[in-house]
C-alpha cells in the first residue's frame, strides 16, 4: 500500500482545486471513476445507474484543466509525480481487470 494523493483541477478558476488521499494507487483510480460517475450524476440527477466506455472516461479526463497523482515511495521516502497518461494506462489495466474478474 503506497500512500497516494489525488490532484484534480477541473475548470480554469483555481478554486475548483481539489486534493483527495488514498491508501493505495488502486483505491485511487477508483475514486477516479467515481469522480467520473458523480460528473455523470450531476449531469443526469434522474438515472441511478451508469454504463460507460473507457473512452468516455478518457474524453472526461482530457478535458480537465489538471489532473496527476503523488505516489509515496516507502524506499526513497518521496513522492513520485505520475500525468495523465499514466493515469489513463492504470485505469485501462485495472478496469480491464475488473471486466475480466482478475483481482
Amino acid at each position: 500500500m503506497s500512500h497516494t494523493i489525488l490532484l484534480v483541477q477541473p475548470g480554469i478558476d483555481p478554486e475548483t482545486r481539489i486534493c483527495i488521499d488514498y491508501n493505495s494507487p488502486e483505491e485511487c483510480i477508483d475514486g477516479i471513476c467515481g469522480f467520473y460517475e458523480a460528473y455523470l450524476m450531476n449531469l443526469n440527477p434522474t438515472v441511478s445507474t451508469f454504463t460507460y466506455e473507457i473512452t468516455q472516461l478518457f474524453d472526461f479526463l482530457d478535458n480537465l484543466v489538471y489532473i496527476s497523482c503523488l505516489v509515496y515511495q516507502p524506499d526513497t521516502m518521496m513522492y513520485v509525480q505520475f500525468d495523465k497518461q499514466w493515469i489513463k494506462v492504470e485505469l485501462f489495466i485495472q478496469l480491464g481487470c475488473q471486466a475480466i474478474q482478475c483481482q
